[in-house]
């Protein structure tokens, strides 16, 4: 494959686009959020239509030019850096950020691929609708980049995650062919369904420009609380008797544990906590409700419940919108603790919900057998995604273990892989995961893939060695 900062590529540029499509190489543009990997980058192009993407892959084919689509550069699984090899046309959508159309009679809203998420959620709001994917990275991830990895966040609980949201796409295939797939229907069964197949392929299979997003009303009535819990099954049993109390008005349900609120006291004292003693196991409870329901009697009531059933021994509603966000706050902080601590070992996964609260005393034996470590476990357990995260003992460094960072994830993704699990919930597989895909991976899956993408990019320049293995050379 050609090195995209030769000459002669860059005067290929040159001769089909704009100058300013292409813009000097910064160095952002080469990391990822956790600062594990640097990447390489050639050339950095900032199209600003999608007729300028399909110029900028139609010369990539015809060179055999690396490919990256880049969109807010906060993936975790190092989609977005090419650690070695031939440099890459890195293809940032961040110029390509209109809001075309908003439909809230149709609860529809078409955006292209470089809007920012919190824009599109800002939207969806003045035209009294809600788009409902949320993470903690969404004032700076791109619409583009959600849908290329499929983004969860915490509201896959009631909506699911970002392909659930999505009715249409605009996209430019690795050849150069636009794909106006930009539909706004609900119903539309004729062949293969390229929006999927797109969605969730990290960049490996076209360029997503643009997409036609469902919006939701706005409800009438919200309430967040935090109730401490036993353990993880009894969170479980509190989830499933607030289901029954108000179906899918639950929008969030979180789990948190006692040693991420003790890495907030360590690296965040700021952070205002909701308890003074932090309880081992408590949940995070947001709900959305129309039909004249009150949010704050319906979450007291499932307090009074839970308390009655053995499932809550304390717990607090927010009074108002400032404490809601306060006690989010707590949540979405935890990852950042958790970088300042430094894991020896992460893991984004997602667990049948029947089998989730063994998995968890499971995993812990199976850390304590490899050595002494403090295992931060949290996550949107409504959907049984859980963050299963492993560190040093206080006082030591995740670089003083890196012995032991192969076996914890062996062990841990193993029984995931035990319990009918996955090793890659919400974050995808990029580049540090491909190994587990192989190991752990259907091989009739593995067979399509690798065909769908011959088939479609058959130069392989589409975002090489993600997902799948670079074939040999």
């Amino acid at each position: 494959m050609l090195n995209a900062a030769d000459n002669d590529f860059e005067n290929l540029l040159l001769q089909h686009l704009p100058a300013e499509v292409l813009r000097p190489v910064e160095p952002r543009y080469a990391e990822e959020p956790r600062g594990y990997h640097k990447g390489l980058v050639g050339i950095l192009a900032l199209p600003r239509t999608v007729d300028e993407v399909a110029t900028l892959l139609r010369c990539a084919n015809e060179a055999r030019v690396g490919v990256i689509p880049y969109g807010g550069g906060t993936g975790l699984v190092a989609g977005q850096v090419i650690p070695d090899g031939p440099a890459p046309l890195v293809l940032s959508l961040e110029r390509m950020n209109a809001v075309r159309a908003v439909y809230p009679d149709e609860n529809v809203i078409v955006v292209e691929a470089g809007v920012i998420l919190a824009d599109v959620q800002a939207a969806a709001r003045e035209v009294d609708r809600l788009f409902p994917l949320s993470l903690a990275a969404e004032g700076s991830a791109r619409i583009g980049g959600n849908l290329g990895t499929n983004a969860g966040g915490t509201g896959v609980l009631r909506y699911g995650n970002t392909r659930d949201l999505c009715l249409g796409l605009e996209a430019v295939l690795p050849d150069g062919q636009i794909w106006h797939g930009l539909t706004r229907l609900r119903k539309n069964n004729t062949g293969y369904d390229l929006r999927n197949l797109l969605i969730g392929a990290e960049g490996t299979l076209g360029v997503i420009t643009a997409a036609a997003l469902k919006l939701f009303p706005q409800p009438e009535s919200t309430g967040t609380a935090i109730m401490v819990v036993p353990s993880p099954r009894a969170a479980l049993d509190l989830l499933s008797l607030g289901r029954s109390q108000v179906g899918e008005g639950i929008s969030a349900f979180e789990l948190m544990n006692g040693q991420g609120f003790d890495f907030l006291t360590e690296t965040l004292p700021d952070v205002r906590q909701p308890f003074d003693t932090p309880p081992d196991w408590c949940v995070l409870i947001e709900l959305g409700l129309n039909g004249g329901l009150d949010a704050a009697e319906v979450l007291e009531n499932l307090f009074v419940a839970g308390m009655e059933a053995g499932l809550v021994s304390d717990g607090l509603i927010a009074q108002s919108e400032q404490q809601a966000a306060e006690f989010w706050t707590v949540r979405e902080q935890l990852p950042q603790a958790n970088r300042m601590i430094g894991s020896v070992s992460s893991h984004d996964i997602s667990i049948p919900l029947r089998a989730l609260p063994d998995f968890i005393e499971d995993g812990l034996a199976k850390v304590a057998a490899i050595g002494e470590f403090r295992v931060n476990c949290f996550g949107h357990v409504g959907d049984g995604n859980l963050h299963y995260n492993v560190f040093p003992p206080k006082g030591r460094s995740r670089n003083d273990y890196v012995d032991e960072r192969e076996a914890l994830q062996r062990a841990i993704h193993d029984l995931v892989h035990e319990v009918g699990g996955s090793f890659s919930a919400e974050h995808g597989v990029g580049r540090l995961k491909v190994d587990d895909l192989e190991r752990y991976g259907d091989p009739a899956k593995l067979f399509a893939m690798r065909a769908i993408k011959t088939a479609l990019d058959p130069r392989g320049i589409m975002n090489p060695g993600a997902v799948l293995r670079l074939p040999p050379q």
